[in-house]
C-alpha cells in the first residue's frame, strides 16, 4: 500500500456521530453556524497502527512511503473545539 504523509495528524472522528450532529442542527429553531469536532489530534500512522493490529500484521511490512504522495504544503494542526455545539445541541434533542 502507498501512502504520503503517514505523521499528518486530523481530527478524525465517526460519520455516525457526524450525521447525529447535523440532524440536532435541524432541530434547533434558529440556524447558526457550529463546529463539529472530536477535539483529538491522531495521525494516519496511528491508524496504521490499530487497524494491522486489528488482522494480526506489522503494518510496516505492507505501507510503502511515496514521496510523490506527500503534500508540497502540509496544513499546520487540523483540530476543532465543539464546546459550543455541545452545549447548545444538547438542549436540542428530542
Amino acid at each position: 500500500m502507498k501512502l504520503g504523509n503517514i505523521e499528518a495528524r486530523r481530527d478524525w472522528g465517526f460519520a455516525g456521530d457526524y450525521v447525529r450532529a447535523i440532524w440536532m442542527m435541524l432541530q434547533t429553531e434558529t440556524p447558526d453556524d457550529y463546529i463539529v469536532a472530536t477535539g483529538e489530534l491522531h495521525s494516519i500512522k496511528d491508524f496504521l497502527h490499530v487497524a494491522f493490529r486489528h488482522v494480526g500484521l506489522d503494518w510496516e511490512k505492507w505501507v510503502e512511503i511515496d514521496p510523490s504522495l506527500i503534500r508540497p504544503v502540509e496544513v499546520g494542526r487540523l483540530v476543532g473545539n465543539s464546546f459550543r455545539a455541545r452545549e447548545i445541541l444538547a438542549g436540542s434533542r428530542k
